[in-house]
């Protein structure tokens, strides 16, 4: 799995007397992307260049940098650092010497890698979606699994041929959940189909 930003990260560098703050911060949608490139642009700056990754879902802006120098160098910077649902901002202030394009391409690229090879690291765990319907005598054995196997319940309704829940949990738990259920209960545990729910940041779900 990919890992996300467990906390907000900046690096400042210097080249030829330009300085290049790259921000970075976790996100979860475009929306929250923008807002983040939004809320850190200096409009005082040369240029706020940026990327983001969510998922299969991603842009770029030179900000009037040439073409391809600055944006995607930021992109490819989060997607070799192994990062996802992650924004980088770079901000310049030009310090009247030009850089190039293979030269803006280093210092763009550079400045988002390094900020994002010391930031704190967060894994993004695969999560799914699993029902199951058991009696009314097994509830206590069923809840006490749960813990253990980091489900969460998210649903409950109770019906005349027992309890029906719906739980959350990591995807690669799944499996073994079902079958310490069917073992503690003699198989009396009743399973529907278990979905991918999408990806939560390790530690949030």
């Amino acid at each position: 799995m990919t890992d996300t930003l467990a906390a907000p990260a900046s690096h400042l560098l210097e080249v030829k007397h330009s300085r290049f703050l790259a921000q970075a911060a976790p996100v979860d949608t475009a929306g929250t992307a923008l807002s983040f490139v939004a809320r850190v642009s200096d409009p005082a700056a040369t240029h706020n260049c940026w990327a983001y990754r969510i998922g299969p879902d991603y842009r770029s802006s030179d900000d009037g940098e040439p073409a391809g120098t600055a944006g995607r160098p930021i992109l490819a910077a989060i997607d070799g650092q192994g990062y996802d649902r992650v924004a980088v901002v770079v901000t310049r202030w030009f310090g009247g010497i030009k850089l190039g394009a293979g030269g803006l391409v280093r210092a763009y690229g550079g400045a988002a890698a390094e900020c994002l090879r010391t930031a704190p690291r967060q894994p993004l765990v695969a999560m799914a979606e699993l029902e199951l319907a058991c009696a009314f005598e097994d509830l206590g054995t069923v809840h006490a699994a749960l813990a253990a196997h980091a489900a969460e319940k998210t649903g409950e309704r109770f019906e005349a041929d027992g309890a029906h829940l719906v739980l959350r949990l990591p995807a690669d738990r799944a499996a073994a959940l079902q079958a310490r259920l069917r073992d503690a209960t003699r198989d009396r545990v009743r399973f529907g189909e278990t979905v991918a729910a999408g990806d939560a940041a390790g530690g949030l779900h």
